[in-house]
Order: structure tokens, then C-alpha cells, then sequence
């Protein structure tokens, strides 16, 4: 089950109950995989109201994301990018 969303920096969720397994993407096209995920918590978070703010406090708190797709971290010091050197 997929569905789009427009909540901070989520775009889509999605949930297959059958291996447990939550997937969000992100803005950035990114998307995180979620293992051991109930079909209530998935419920809960589907239809909350502010979905962004469920998901920083429900399941990127407390479950241990796989980056399935999308940029990976840059090595090196983070503040190079913002500034802009190489």
C-alpha cells in the first residue's frame, strides 16, 4: 500500500503488512526502509493528521532505518557543501 503525502519533507509512505516492512521518501528522493513495523503503528501514522510530526516521534525515534534509494551522506565535513567547496 502506497500513499502521496505532503508533510515536512515526506512525500509517500508506504506499508506492506505481509513482511512488516514501512518504506518512506523523502524530499530529497530519498527512501528509507523500516523493518518490524505493526499494522497498527502503520494505521496510526497513515491517517495522523500532521504525518511528518508522527513519524519524527513514532518511527524515526524508534526504529533503525535502511536507505533503500536516494543520495547517500557526503564523506567528509558536512559544511563543505553548504559552502561550497569541494
Amino acid at each position: 500500500m502506497e500513499k502521496k503525502v505532503s508533510s515536512g519533507r515526506l512525500c509517500e509512505i508506504g506499508y506492506d503488512a505481509k513482511s512488516r516492512t514501512l518504506e518512506v521518501r523523502l524530499d530529497d528522493g530519498s527512501a528509507l526502509e523500516y523493518s518490524n513495523v505493526g499494522s497498527d503503528l502503520w494505521r496510526r501514522f497513515s491517517t495522523s493528521g500532521s504525518a511528518w510530526s508522527f513519524y519524527r516521534d513514532n518511527i524515526e525515534e524508534e526504529f533503525a532505518a535502511r536507505r533503500v534509494s536516494g543520495k547517500a551522506k557526503a564523506s567528509g565535513n558536512p559544511l563543505d557543501e553548504l559552502f561550497g567547496k569541494p
